[in-house]
C-alpha cells in the first residue's frame, strides 16, 4: 500500500509540474506572437507537443521528459516578455501622479446637497 501511496503522489506532482510548465509555456507563446491568428497557430502546435507524450507510463520517462521541457523552455523563453502597461513593471503603472498639495477635486459638482 505504501507504493501505491508513493505512485499516486509521484504522479500527483509529475502532473503539476506538467501543468504549470504548460501554462508557462502558453503565455510565454503570446509574447512571441505579435497577432492573435499566430498566436492561434502556435498555441496548437504547443498543445500538439504535449499531446505527444500523453500516453507515457514510466515514471522516470515522465520525469526525464519533463526536465527535458523545462531546460527548453529556458532556453527558448522571451527577452522582453509583455507585461500589461498598468501592471507593475507595465509603461503605466504609477505614472499619475497624486495632484499637488491645496489642489482639492470636488466630485459632485453642480449638485446641491
Amino acid at each position: 500500500m505504501a507504493s501505491t501511496a508513493g505512485y499516486l503522489a509521484r504522479r500527483a506532482g509529475q502532473k503539476e509540474r506538467v501543468r504549470l510548465l504548460y501554462r508557462r509555456a502558453l503565455k510565454d507563446t503570446l509574447n512571441w506572437a505579435v497577432h492573435r491568428h499566430l498566436f492561434y497557430q502556435d498555441a496548437s502546435d504547443l498543445r500538439d507537443k504535449f499531446e505527444a507524450n500523453r500516453h507515457v507510463d514510466n515514471l522516470d520517462v515522465i520525469d526525464r521528459l519533463i526536465d527535458d521541457a523545462e531546460a527548453q523552455h529556458r532556453n527558448f523563453q522571451h527577452p522582453d516578455p509583455y507585461i500589461v502597461p498598468w501592471a507593475p513593471g507595465g509603461t503605466k503603472f504609477t505614472r499619475n501622479p497624486p495632484p499637488p498639495q491645496g489642489i482639492e477635486i470636488i466630485y459632485n459638482y453642480g449638485k446641491e446637497d
